[in-house]
């Protein structure tokens, strides 16, 4: 299982995103109101059901990687790169996502390929059929798994900031037209 690491990447930001969107779901629901036609209030409770299960699965599939729990995995992915590639067509009213249950993420490239390439890892760690649990996985690394809990961390956090950070910069430059050329 060679992108064992990256399936933990999708696994943990499966669970933080599905943790903040529980606790903060208005901008999610204010986001995928015009895909779903709900009023704000049942969507806000759609959405925190659906946040609750998102962190479960992050959590169950990290803490067993199957075939199932990284085919779900894979599933999600698939979904929220579909939301991604309609709000970045449409440019509109879902222009932010809410991923992480904050407002201004708006949809990017970045975000549609780091989605995409997730979903592509559990799927491939879903066709490895795996069997164990985390530790028995993390046993047969090098380390003991240490290298590879620290590696996929240090992914997860470096995409959270592109899928984030990086798209609030985007937008804010695109706001006030700011471009950076070289001279030549």
């Amino acid at each position: 299982m060679e992108l064992i690491g990256v399936y933990f990447v999708a696994c943990g930001l499966l669970a933080a995103a599905g943790v903040a969107k529980a606790f903060r779901p208005t901008d999610t629901a204010r986001a995928l109101t015009s895909i779903v036609p709900l009023p704000l209030a049942r969507m806000r409770v759609a959405i925190r059901c659906g946040a609750v299960a998102e962190a479960i699965l992050g959590v169950v599939a990290l803490l067993v990687p199957r075939t199932v729990t990284a085919g779900l995995v894979g599933l999600s992915y698939v979904a929220f790169a579909g939301v991604v590639a309609y709000a970045r067509s449409t440019g509109g009213a879902i222009a932010s996502c809410g991923c992480f249950g904050k407002p201004d993420t708006p949809a990017t490239m970045v975000h549609l390929v780091i989605n995409v390439g997730l979903a592509a890892s559990a799927f491939a760690v879903a066709a490895a059929r795996p069997v164990g649990s985390l530790a028995s996985v993390l046993s047969a690394q090098p380390g003991k798994g240490i290298p590879l809990v620290i590696a996929s961390s240090l992914c997860a956090w470096l995409v959270y900031l592109a899928i984030s950070v990086l798209a609030e910069v985007t937008a804010a430059r695109r706001l006030t037209a700011v471009t950076f050329r070289g001279k030549g």
